[in-house]
C-alpha cells in the first residue's frame, strides 16, 4: 500500500506523519532534529513510501539531503503558495504535516526547487558577499553622518574608505568623535578584505562556466551580477516559459484587476529577492551606459514614471538573460530594446 509523508520542520524538532490512500494516519510523531533518529523511525515504512514533503524553511538542507541519500523521493513545498483548508477549526504541527502529505497524495502540492547540493555552497557564499557589502555600506553611512553632523561636510564613500587614522584625528580633534569614526573605519576595512576574498573564490569557481561569459555580454551586467544571476537561477529549464522566469525574478506586477479596476494585489514577495536585486542593478547600469537602453527608458518614463520605467528595463533584461541561458547565445540589444 503506497504511503505519503509530510514533515513539519522546526528549529529543534520535526513532526513526521505518514498517511495511506484513504488519508488514514499510519504514523505520527514529533522527533528531534536528528537525521539518524528520523531515518530509524521511517525505516519500517521505506518500501511503501511514495514520497516525503518538507516545507522550504530556512533549515531544510540537512534533512532533505539526508533523506534523498537514503533513497526517499523528496518534495520541497513552497509555503508561500500553500493554503490550509479553510474549514479547519483547530490546527497544529500534526495537522500541518498531514496537510502536506494530503496534497502530495492528491498531486496538488505547490513545489519548490531543490537546488543541487554541489552548487549550493558557492551560491550561499555569494549571498554572504551581499550581506558583507550591506554591512560595509551601513558603516560608511555611519561615518558620513558623524562627519556631516560635526563638520557640515559630506565626504564620498570612496574618500571615507581612504581615510587614515591621522586624517580622522585632523578632521575631528575631539577624541571621542575620532574614536567613533576610526572604529567604524576599522570595520569597513576588515569587511572590504573579506569581500575581496569571497569575490576571488566565487570567481575561481565560476570563470570556467560558459554561461558566465555570455551573461556578461548583457548591457549593465558585470562579474558580480553575472554570477548572481547564474547561481540564483540554477537550471533555466526548470521554468516552463520566459514569463515564469520573469515572475520568479519579481519583474512582473502582482496586481488583481476586475472590470478595469484594481482590486488588490497578490504576494509581491513571491520569487527570488537576489534575482530581483540583480536585475534592478543591471537596469540602472544599462540605462546609464547603453544609449539604446537609455532611449527605451526615456520613452517609458515619458508615459509612466521613473520606478515603472526602470522595472520595465529590468523585465527586458530578465527576458534577455532567459534567452541567453536557454540557447547559449550572446546578448542582442536590438532584439531586446528595438
Amino acid at each position: 500500500m503506497p504511503l505519503y509523508g509530510g514533515i513539519d520542520l522546526h528549529g529543534n524538532n520535526s513532526v513526521v506523519v505518514l498517511i495511506n490512500e484513504q488519508d488514514q494516519v499510519l504514523y505520527q510523531k514529533r522527533l528531534p532534529n536528528d537525521l539518524a533518529t528520523i531515518l530509524e523511525q521511517l525505516a519500517p515504512y521505506h518500501p511503501e513510501i511514495e514520497g516525503l514533503v518538507v516545507e522550504s524553511t530556512y533549515n531544510w538542507y540537512w534533512l532533505v539531503d539526508g533523506l534523498m541519500e537514503a533513497g526517499y523521493c523528496m518534495h520541497l513545498a513552497n509555503p508561500a503558495a500553500i493554503q490550509q483548508y479553510s474549514g479547519l477549526k483547530y490546527s497544529d504541527d500534526h495537522s500541518d504535516a498531514r496537510w502536506l502529505a494530503h496534497m502530495l497524495r492528491l498531486g496538488v502540492l505547490p513545489e519548490g526547487y531543490i537546488y543541487p547540493k554541489a552548487q549550493r555552497p558557492v551560491r550561499d557564499l555569494l549571498r554572504k558577499r551581499k550581506n558583507l557589502v550591506e554591512q560595509q555600506s551601513a558603516n560608511v553611512l555611519s561615518v558620513q553622518n558623524i562627519i556631516v553632523r560635526n563638520l557640515g561636510t559630506r565626504l564620498s564613500a570612496n574618500r571615507i574608505k581612504q581615510l587614515s587614522l591621522a586624517d580622522v584625528e585632523t578632521l575631528l580633534p575631539d577624541y571621542d568623535q575620532a574614536l567613533a569614526v576610526s572604529s567604524a573605519l576599522a570595520v569597513v576595512n576588515c569587511l572590504g578584505q573579506q569581500i575581496k576574498i569571497v569575490e576571488k573564490r566565487v570567481h575561481t569557481q565560476m570563470r570556467t562556466t560558459p554561461l558566465y561569459e555570455l551573461l556578461r555580454t548583457v548591457s549593465g551586467i558585470g562579474p558580480i551580477l553575472s554570477q548572481t544571476i547564474l547561481l540564483e537561477t540554477g537550471e533555466i529549464k526548470r521554468f516552463a516559459s520566459v514569463g515564469e522566469y520573469a515572475s520568479y525574478c519579481r519583474c512582473v506586477n502582482s496586481t488583481k484587476v476586475s472590470n478595469g479596476k484594481r482590486k488588490g494585489q497578490g504576494n509581491v514577495k513571491n520569487g527570488n529577492p537576489y534575482l530581483s536585486w540583480a536585475y534592478a542593478e543591471a537596469a540602472t547600469f544599462a540605462i546609464r551606459l547603453n544609449p539604446r537602453v537609455q532611449r527605451y527608458y526615456q520613452r517609458k518614463q515619458a508615459k509612466t514614471n521613473v520606478p515603472v520605467a526602470r522595472k520595465t528595463v529590468a523585465h527586458k533584461l530578465a527576458r534577455a538573460c532567459d534567452h541567453i541561458m536557454r540557447h547559449q547565445v550572446p546578448f542582442d540589444e536590438t532584439k531586446a530594446f528595438g
